[in-house]
């Protein structure tokens, strides 16, 4: 389906191996941004370990009517923005 917004938020996993996408600043940027409302999403890329990327066309999250995604947090601080974490 055609999405609307834009990437904003993207974080990838400890390993590199997944970067995910999602499409939503803050709402109340977002309604700036987007006057007619934003659908949100999240998508996944997947790295290669030989280079290269390629969207994961069986992972894809439509958020319920009314509430976007912002920032994506992993279990278990498999994400980039959690490295501060650990050593």
């Amino acid at each position: 389906m055609p999405l609307n917004g834009a990437p904003q938020m993207v974080e990838v996993s400890r390993d590199g191996r997944r970067i995910y996408f999602t499409n939503s600043l803050y709402g109340s940027i977002d309604a700036q941004l987007y006057p007619d409302g934003i659908r949100g999403w999240m998508v996944k890329v997947d790295a290669k370990p030989g280079g290269g990327i390629e969207f994961d066309r069986n992972f894809f999250v439509d958020w319920p009517q009314g509430l976007v995604p912002h920032q994506v947090r992993l279990q278990g601080g498999d994400a980039s923005s959690d490295s501060y974490f650990y050593p």
